[in-house]
C-alpha cells in the first residue's frame, strides 16, 4: 500500500516524510508538558519544599510546549494537505492518461455516473486519508510505543496495568473493522449504481417525458437512491456501538492504574514517584491513541480505493500505432473476426470484403452484430480474434487520427454499410 502512494507521490515524498516528522514533533510536545507537571506535583505530595523559581521555569514550559504542539501540528497538517493534494492531482493525471488509451467502446460502458464518481468523488475522498490518516496515524502511533517503553523502564508493573485498557479497546475497533470491512465493495458498488442512475435519469428527461415514461423512470431513480440509503444506514448502524465502545474505553488509560496502582504504592511494591509519573504519562496518552486508533483502520480504505480506481480502468488498452494510413486502396477486408461484450460472444469467425466503388449491405435482425461490426471497423473496440484491414492494412496498425480520416473518406463515398 504504502509503495503504491509513494509511486504516485512521486517528487513529494519528501513533503509527506516532513509533515509526518513535524507532527510526530508536535505530538512529543503535547507529552512533556505531563513530565513538567509530574516534577511539580511529586514533590508536593511528598512534603519536599519547593522554590517558586523551580515551580516558574516548569509552568513556563508547559506553557512552550502547548504553543509549539499547535504550531508544528498545524504546519504539520499544512504541509500534509500540500503533499496530499499534489498527490491527487497525480493519481487523477494518471487515471486520465490510462482512460485515454482505452476504447470508446469500453469507456462507453462505464457509464457517466461512474467516470464522474471516479474522478471527483473517488479521487476526492483519499484527501481525507493521506492528509490525515497518513501523517497523524504515525505519529500518534510512534509516541505512544515511545512512552510506554519508557514506562516498563520506569516500573514494568505499573505500565501494564496503564495498558489495561487497550486489549479491550482494540477488541471493539476489531469488530467495528471487519464490520466494516464486510460492508465497503456493497457501498461503493451501490454509490456506482445511484451515480449512474442519477446522470442517465437527468440526461434522458427530456425523452422520458415524450414518450410518458416518467413514473417508470422515476421508479427506478427512487429504487437506487433509497437502496444506497438503506444500505449506508445499515452499515453505519452495524459499526457505531463498537466506534463508541473503543472512543470510550481507550482513553481511560487510569482505570486501572489509579485503584491497583496506589494499593501497590501502600503495599511498598512500587514507589510514590513512580506511581504519579505513570499516572501523569498514561494521562497524556489518552488523546494520542484514541487518534492513532481512529485513522489506523482508514488504511486499509487507501489501499482499497486505490485499486478500485485502477481496476475501473484496467481494461487492456486500444491496440495501435502512431502510423499514417498507406494501404494499396480503400478495399475493407473481414477477416475471420470474433468479437464478444464480456463473455457475451456477438461476433463469431466473420469474413467479409467491401470492395471500393461496390455498395454492400447488411440485413439482419436487431442484435445480429451489424452495429458492432461498424463500431469494430471504426476501432470502437479492438476484435477479439481475427482482424480488419483497409487496402490491406491492419486498423490496429495505424493510428485513430489516421484511421478516423479513412473511414470519413469511405463514408462520404458511400459503398460501404447500409445497415438495416
Amino acid at each position: 500500500m504504502f509503495q503504491k502512494i509513494l509511486e504516485y507521490a512521486g517528487p513529494y515524498k519528501k513533503t509527506t516524510f516532513l509533515a509526518s516528522a513535524v507532527i510526530l514533533l508536535g505530538v512529543f510536545m503535547s507529552v512533556l508538558p505531563f513530565i513538567f507537571a509530574c516534577q511539580i506535583i511529586a514533590p508536593l505530595i511528598e512534603g519536599e519544599p519547593m522554590d517558586l523559581s523551580y515551580a516558574a521555569v516548569r509552568i513556563a514550559g508547559v506553557l512552550v510546549c502547548l504553543v509549539l504542539h499547535a504550531c508544528l501540528y498545524v504546519k504539520g497538517l499544512s504541509l500534509s494537505h500540500e503533499a496530499a493534494y499534489n498527490i491527487l492531482m497525480r493519481i487523477r493525471i494518471s487515471l486520465q492518461n490510462r482512460m485515454e488509451k482505452l476504447p470508446l467502446g469500453v469507456i462507453q460502458e462505464k457509464g457517466t455516473g461512474s467516470i464522474k464518481r471516479l474522478f471527483v468523488d473517488d479521487v476526492e475522498s483519499m484527501e481525507m486519508l493521506l492528509a490525515h490518516a497518513l501523517p497523524e496515524g504515525f505519529a500518534n502511533t510512534v509516541i505512544p510505543v515511545v512512552v510506554y517503553t519508557a514506562l516498563f523502564f520506569v516500573d514494568w508493573k505499573l505500565a501494564l496495568m496503564s495498558l489495561a485498557s487497550l486489549p479491550v479497546g482494540f477488541l471493539a475497533m476489531m469488530v467495528m473493522y471487519r464490520i466494516g470491512q464486510n460492508g465497503m465493495v456493497s457501498y461503493y458498488e451501490a454509490g456506482k449504481v445511484m451515480n449512474n442512475t442519477i446522470i442517465e435519469y437527468i440526461n434522458g428527461m427530456e425523452v422520458v417525458k415524450v414518450f410518458n415514461r416518467d413514473g417508470e423512470s422515476y421508479e427506478r431513480f427512487q429504487r437506487d437512491v433509497l437502496a444506497y440509503r438503506n444500505l449506508t444506514l445499515d452499515w453505519y448502524k452495524a459499526c457505531w456501538p463498537w466506534m463508541a465502545a473503543y472512543n470510550s474505553i481507550l482513553p481511560c488509560t487510569l482505570i486501572v492504574t489509579l485503584p491497583l496502582g496506589a494499593w501497590f504504592v501502600l503495599k511498598g511494591y512500587s514507589s510514590l514517584p513512580d506511581f504519579i509519573l505513570v499516572m501523569c504519562l498514561s494521562l497524556s496518552l489518552g488523546i494520542p491513541l484514541l487518534r492513532a486508533l481512529s485513522f489506523l483502520p482508514s488504511l486499509p480504505q487507501i489501499n482499497y480505493k486505490l485499486n478500485a480506481l485502477e481496476q475501473m480502468l484496467g481494461a487492456e488498452p486500444l491496440r495501435q500505432t502512431a502510423d499514417g494510413w498507406h494501404g494499396a486502396d480503400n478495399t475493407v477486408v473481414f477477416g475471420h473476426v470474433t468479437f464478444g461484450y464480456e463473455e457475451k460472444s456477438v461476433i463469431r469467425d466473420v469474413s467479409l470484403t467491401v470492395r471500393e466503388g461496390q455498395k454492400t449491405a447488411l440485413v439482419g435482425e436487431s442484435g445480429s452484430g451489424k452495429s458492432t461490426l461498424a463500431k469494430l471497423l471504426v476501432h470502437y473496440y479492438d476484435v477479439g480474434e481475427g482482424k480488419i484491414t483497409i487496402g490491406g492494412q491492419d486498423i490496429c496498425e495505424m493510428s485513430l487520427e489516421a484511421l478516423n480520416a479513412r473511414i470519413s473518406y469511405v463514408a462520404q463515398e458511400q459503398y460501404l454499410f447500409n445497415t438495416s
